[in-house]
């Protein structure tokens, strides 16, 4: 069992925290009741201050939640999203055992307009279809999406497509499309009213935009913008030393 070190130099609350991070990450289940403190005094040998010190860290960064009169649980696990690959919303909450679902909330044609059209680097009269989508797991509202794609390059994709597979399977099976790079850029922000209601949160709660370029070779073929829970969310980009 890992222990608390308390000659070193890092406080004892964080040591603390991290062991039971790694606890929580690697043996406990979502909702499952964690130890109380007093437990947690007398197994690490630390006060009752270190303990509250340490579990409020772990609350608020959303790795437990607490019910009164009933104690502490494991918060639901934050879907982690490799930012390296290409990214299938549904393919990756099937690998982590969730019931994806996708309700297409707008679809309509567009004309482009400056800003788009500066994207794709069209005329601003140039048509784009405007679609926009709740990204669910297992009933839950994870993502908010906006995506725009060239009315010429996808003529004849249709809402009902979309609501029964994954945006990038149509896009590759049924107009062999060719998604030969991509790349995203991300702001954190407060919720708006609208994004609250779509996300089932409430406003002004932190979330992350994400904007996403996909390229077919030199030619933008999709321009999407994402908002994604602060507390269902989070994003890992692996380094090499090559």
């Amino acid at each position: 069992m890992t222990t608390v070190d308390k000659t070193s130099r890092t406080p004892l609350y964080l040591q603390l925290m991290n062991i039971l991070i790694d606890i929580i990450e690697n043996t406990l289940e979502e909702n499952e009741q964690i130890l109380s403190e007093r437990e947690i005094c007398e197994i690490y040998d630390v006060s009752r201050t270190t303990v509250r010190q340490a579990m409020d860290e772990l609350e608020k960064e959303g790795y437990i939640y607490k019910v009164h009169g009933k104690g502490t649980f494991v918060s639901p696990r934050r879907m982690n999203q490799d930012l390296i690959s290409f990214y299938s919303f549904t393919e990756e909450m099937k690998k982590l055992g969730k019931k994806p679902k996708s309700e297409v909330t707008g679809f309509e044609i567009i004309q482009a307009g400056d800003k788009i059209s500066s994207i794709f680097k069209i005329s601003s009269e140039d048509l784009l279809y405007k679609i926009s989508r709740i990204r669910m797991a297992d009933g839950i509202h994870m993502l908010y999406e906006t995506t725009y794609l060239p009315f010429n390059r996808f003529k004849g994709i249709t809402r009902e497509q979309l609501e029964e597979k994954p945006m990038y399977d149509v896009l590759i099976k049924e107009f062999n499309a060719r998604l030969t790079s991509a790349e995203e850029f991300f702001q954190p922000i407060l919720t708006n009213k609208l994004e609250s209601i779509y996300l089932d949160i409430k406003e002004g709660s932190p979330s992350l935009k994400i904007e996403r370029l996909t390229y077919e070779n030199e030619s933008v073929i999709e321009y999407t913008v994402s908002v994604a829970r602060g507390d269902k969310f989070k994003y890992r980009v692996k380094l090499n030393n090559n």
